[in-house]
């Protein structure tokens, strides 16, 4: 089905090849000024059949651009060998146009080759040769038109086609990016949910296994809170899935700075005693917030999977300028005084690095000297309007 647009082209082209038609009728009926005598010796019914040759194929060059410039040239050609009143070779110059727009390269470029020859030879042949209505000087000037005509068009329409297979190719590139930028922003997230909830439901595991012939209600406490992180991971877990099936499945609310408090109350559940201060974040706009959040997160994340039980501190502050986020921790009791903890490895360091690069901001991380481990990161302020 065709859009309106190409409708538009089209009724363009009916147009261009009525117009073309009935300038060669014309040409088949011309006479002389001086002697009333016609231009056009030939019986009329071949002018009539020239003029249709060459202009009615125009009004379907779009679809066969090979077939009209050839039935075009042969036309052509005719005219010119038989003194119908000659011009530059117009239908031949919007055919040869489209054949560079459309047709391969190594075809329109073989076309092109058989049509310049064959279309100047003709003109040349045709007023200097056959019925001589110019000098030689005059034919190779009309010949050399010719050229310019429809080499003009044929080049005009391959450029056309290198810029279009350009931006096509740019676009395909373009779109590539955002789809491997979207999959690492899916993996990220997949990865905070994944990563987070299974190191607490771990160390809740591992509380419950240690205690549950010494103390059975904390053991039943831990087993509570394991089912509890469970089914919120889950719940998640089905959410971010859905999105990606489909346009409707439900979304639930995008984490936001709000959700630092149950952040820091599921540490402390897993063993990590949370310090948290949040100051100057009012207004400040939903991705930078899930950023944060997400941040937040995988530190607290890998403080319960490498430290716990341990104290840990985490300060988001804003100013006009940019955002603190500093998370430390103390390592585990028995690691007080000396930096034996290494760098964590797997995804969660280098997620939080992606997060920081991708909002212009930076990122450290470490062992800390008497011990424990810090992050730090800083992020350009990005306010709701």
């Amino acid at each position: 089905m065709k859009s309106k647009g190409q409708r538009h082209l089209y009724a363009l082209d009916v147009s261009a090849a009525l117009a073309l038609t009935v300038v060669y009728l014309g040409f088949a009926r011309l006479t002389a000024a001086d002697d009333g005598q016609p231009v056009y010796p030939g019986p009329l019914w071949l002018g009539c059949l020239i003029a249709a040759t060459v202009g009615l194929p125009i009004a379907v060059r779009r679809r066969w651009p090979l077939a009209v410039l050839l039935t075009v040239l042969a036309g052509l050609t005719t005219a010119s060998l038989l003194d119908v009143p000659r011009e530059p070779y117009t239908a031949a110059g919007l055919a040869a146009y489209l054949v560079g727009l459309a047709e391969p390269a190594r075809r329109s470029v073989s076309a092109l080759a058989v049509t310049l020859p064959v279309a100047c030879g003709a003109v040349y042949l045709g007023a200097a040769v056959v019925t001589p209505a110019e000098d030689r000087q005059g034919a190779v000037g009309l010949a050399g038109l010719v050229l310019l005509v429809i080499g003009g068009a044929w080049l005009l329409g391959f450029t056309v086609r290198g810029r279009r297979a350009a931006a096509a190719r740019e676009l395909r590139r373009r779109s590539e990016r955002a789809l491997d930028e979207e999959r690492l922003r899916i993996a990220r997230e997949l990865h905070d949910i994944v990563s987070h909830n299974l190191s607490l439901i771990a160390v809740r595991a591992g509380v419950a296994g240690h205690v549950a012939e010494a103390d059975p209600q904390e053991a039943r406490a831990a087993l509570k809170a394991i089912e509890e992180t469970s089914r919120s991971a889950l719940a998640e877990m089905r959410r971010t899935l859905g999105v990606l099936r489909t346009e409707g499945a439900p979304l639930g609310p995008v984490p936001d700075l709000d959700g630092l408090d149950s952040l820091a109350a599921d540490a402390r559940r897993a063993g990590v005693d949370v310090d948290l201060t949040v100051h100057g974040t009012g207004g400040m706009a939903e991705g930078t917030q899930l950023t944060v959040y997400r941040i937040v997160q995988e530190a607290l994340t890998n403080a319960v999977r490498h430290a716990a039980p341990t104290c840990c501190q985490v300060t988001v502050e804003a100013d006009a300028r940019e955002i603190r986020i500093d998370i430390t921790d103390r390592g585990r009791p028995s690691a007080l005084g000396r930096p034996v903890r290494e760098l964590p490895g797997g995804h969660g360091l280098l997620g939080i690095r992606e997060r920081a690069m991708m909002y212009g901001g930076s990122f450290e991380a470490g062992p800390r000297p008497e011990g424990g481990f810090a992050v730090s990161v800083r992020l350009p302020v990005e306010r709701n309007p």
